[in-house]
Parts: structure tokens; C-alpha cells; sequence
């Protein structure tokens, strides 16, 4: 039974990681549905919930407003949610008066892009992050999306720079094979949700957000999805983020795939096998919040395979978990470092899935954490120039 145990649990692991991603890359190359583009002056209005954004609001702001998009068609709604740190002042004092603020206590994310709704009347709505700065075709490129009556959420993509350390690169390799598997899933029609930094809703599909909702960008897009319409993703669209570190993204994938567990509790047709989407939501977003559990079954059910394999399996285990618990002591230009990068970073977005649990029993905004950037290497460069 053990040995029964392993290979069912191995399978999982295999299917989840590679056999449903080749498969949708097969998919998509055979029944491709793309949509009808053209840009159709629209007004648009974007929304910002920040929480102490400082440091990044005016880099924000300007990027915005720099875009190849006309002027007169754009306005910015800035939702403080409770900052302290001087977010407000710099907003108030913007020199344009296309730029507004919201201030409101403290009260999460859904809350803040809910009141920002209410305030706004656009056709349009861009909803992003503090952070990322956006590409100066990004506004447009999303908005010529919607030429297609069919669509109603468009949502960009987010580029992560290069970053000065293995840890980090594996971060934004990560990113890479998730953006892989969103083309396919939108040549499909079938993507799950949108990327939080950058996206744009029909105002009209726009619904409040219930409070304690950890992914309004999950959310949003399955509210106009299961009113009918499409959630497109324009890789033409982008926004630029900086790289994190391993802590900080293991801290986002708690968040997000804590939300998992929340969005299914809204949207229960998303587990019925007459759902469309049902196989993608199954093999994408819930073999995820799976995977620590078959690795733990492939741990234990390895001890009832047969003599040799139980001892060349046991081992593999073994080195691949001591090559991740050894990757912050082993230096950068060591060879092992390329591996044991890859293994620590595997393991602890898997623990993050397993920690993700914690929605069942602790208020969701326990799980928000601050999120921390560093240098990338053009910033190093420059900063040594």
C-alpha cells in the first residue's frame, strides 16, 4: 500500500509541475481563440490602493502620467489605506489635478478598490500596485483589447528585473514559467484570474469586493468571467517590478494561495466538472495547494518500495532536501549553488502552500506582509557610476 501511495503521490507531483502545463501548451497551439484589437480612445480611470507607499508613489504617478495615452481621457484616483509614512502629503501636493486622493482608515486591499469604485465613472477601470512602473504603450495597448465586446477584464504583463543573486533569479524564473503557462491558458480563453499590478475591467462588471478577499485580481476577473465575458492577457502590456527576495516571495504565495481557498468558497461552479475552466482550476490552482501534501505521501510511501529502489529513492529525497536546507550557506560561485538556488527556492513556495492552510483558522488580514524589493543590476550599475 505504501508503494501504491508513492507512485499515485509522485504522479500528482509530476502532473501538476509538467504533464498539465505540456498539455495546455499542446492546446493552445491546436485551438487558439485570439480576439479582435483596436484602439478606440476610451475614458479610463485608474485606481491605486496603496498603504505606505512613499517611497514608490511619485515614480508611480509619473510613470502613469507619462503614458502614450491622451491626457484629457485619463484621470488617477490615489486610495490610502490608512498610510502614515507620507504617502497623502505627496499625493495632495501633485502637480496635476488629474491626480485625486482617497484617504480612508485602515481597513485591507478589497475594501480600499471597493470605495475607489464607488468614486469612479469611467468606462474603463485600471486597477495596479504602488510599485511597478508601467511602459509608456501599456495604457493603450490594454485598452485596444476591449474593441473585442467579448472582453471584459485585460490584464498585462508583469516584468521582473534582473536581480544581483541566484535566490533572486530563481524568484524571476519562476515568474517566467508561470507567464508561460498564462499564454497558453489565455489562447485558450481559460485564464484564471489577473495579475494584480496591472489590469483593466469594464466598469459596468465591476462589483464590490467582500472585505476579507485576499485577491481582488482573482475576484474581479471571475465576477465579469462568470457574467459572460473574457479575461484577456496582452503580454504587449507591461508593467516592471523590482526582484524580491525568497523570504518576501514565500510571504506573497501564503497570501495568494491562501486566497485560493477563499475564491473557491465564492465561486464553487469552478470545482463542478460541467465548469469550462474546471480541469485548468483543478490542475493549476488546486494541484498547487496539493503539491506539499503528495510530497510529504512520496516521502513516507517510499519506504514500502522494493530493496534497491527504496535505497536510490530514500537518497534522491534526501539530497535534494539537504541541497535546499544547505542553499543560504553555499557561496555564490560554488557549482552546487545553481542547484541547491533551484531547491531552496521549490521548497519554499511548496511551504508556503502547506502554510497557506492558516486561512482556515486566522483572519484573512493576518496574512498581508509588507513587501521588500532590492537593487536589480542596472540599478548596481548605475549606482557605481
Amino acid at each position: 500500500m505504501t508503494a501504491v501511495i508513492f507512485v499515485i503521490a509522485t504522479l500528482l507531483v509530476l502532473y501538476v509541475l509538467f504533464g498539465y502545463p505540456l498539455l495546455l501548451s499542446v492546446w493552445a497551439k491546436i485551438l487558439p481563440r485570439p480576439i479582435r484589437k483596436q484602439f478606440v480612445p476610451t475614458r479610463i480611470s485608474i485606481l491605486i490602493p496603496v498603504r505606505n507607499g512613499v517611497h514608490w508613489i511619485r515614480p508611480k504617478l509619473d510613470s502613469l502620467l507619462s503614458s502614450d495615452y491622451p491626457p484629457e481621457l485619463l484621470d488617477i484616483l490615489v486610495i490610502s489605506d490608512g498610510s502614515t509614512d507620507g504617502t497623502n502629503e505627496i499625493v495632495e501636493s501633485y502637480p496635476d489635478p488629474r491626480v485625486q486622493l482617497l484617504a480612508l482608515p485602515p481597513g485591507g486591499k478589497a475594501t480600499a478598490v471597493t470605495r475607489g469604485l464607488e468614486r469612479v465613472s469611467a468606462e474603463i477601470v485600471v486597477l495596479t500596485d504602488v510599485r511597478q512602473t508601467f511602459d509608456s504603450q501599456a495604457l493603450r495597448t490594454m485598452i485596444a483589447c476591449f474593441a473585442d465586446p467579448s472582453v471584459g477584464v485585460v490584464t498585462g504583463e508583469l516584468v521582473i528585473r534582473s536581480g544581483l543573486s541566484l535566490e533572486e533569479y530563481n524568484t524571476g524564473l519562476y515568474w517566467r514559467y508561470e507567464k508561460w503557462i498564462r499564454r497558453n491558458l489565455n489562447r485558450i480563453d481559460a485564464m484564471l484570474g489577473a495579475t494584480g499590478s496591472i489590469y483593466a475591467i469594464r466598469r459596468t462588471l465591476a462589483t464590490p469586493i467582500p472585505p476579507d478577499i485576499l485577491l481582488d485580481d482573482v475576484y474581479l476577473p471571475f465576477k465579469a468571467a462568470f457574467a459572460g465575458t473574457r479575461i484577456y492577457f496582452e503580454d504587449q502590456a507591461k508593467a516592471y517590478d523590482s526582484p524580491t527576495s525568497l523570504e518576501t516571495e514565500f510571504w506573497r504565495k501564503v497570501r495568494t494561495q491562501a486566497g485560493v481557498y477563499q475564491i473557491m468558497g465564492q465561486f464553487r461552479a469552478l470545482l463542478w466538472p460541467g465548469n469550462r475552466r474546471f480541469l485548468h482550476w483543478v490542475s493549476h490552482k488546486v494541484g498547487r495547494l496539493l503539491l506539499p501534501f503528495a510530497l510529504i505521501a512520496a516521502a513516507a510511501g517510499a519506504f514500502g518500495l522494493p530493496g534497491i529502489w527504496k535505497l536510490l529513492v530514500l537518497a534522491g529525497q534526501g539530497l535534494f532536501y539537504a541541497l535546499a536546507v544547505l542553499d543560504p550557506v553555499i557561496g555564490e560561485k560554488n557549482p552546487l549553488k545553481k542547484l541547491s538556488a533551484v531547491a531552496r527556492a521549490f521548497v519554499t513556495l511548496v511551504a508556503a502552500a502547506l502554510c497557506a492552510t492558516a486561512i482556515l483558522v486566522l483572519p484573512a488580514q493576518r496574512l498581508w506582509k509588507e513587501t521588500r524589493v532590492s537593487a536589480t543590476r542596472d540599478q548596481a550599475f548605475s549606482s557605481r557610476r
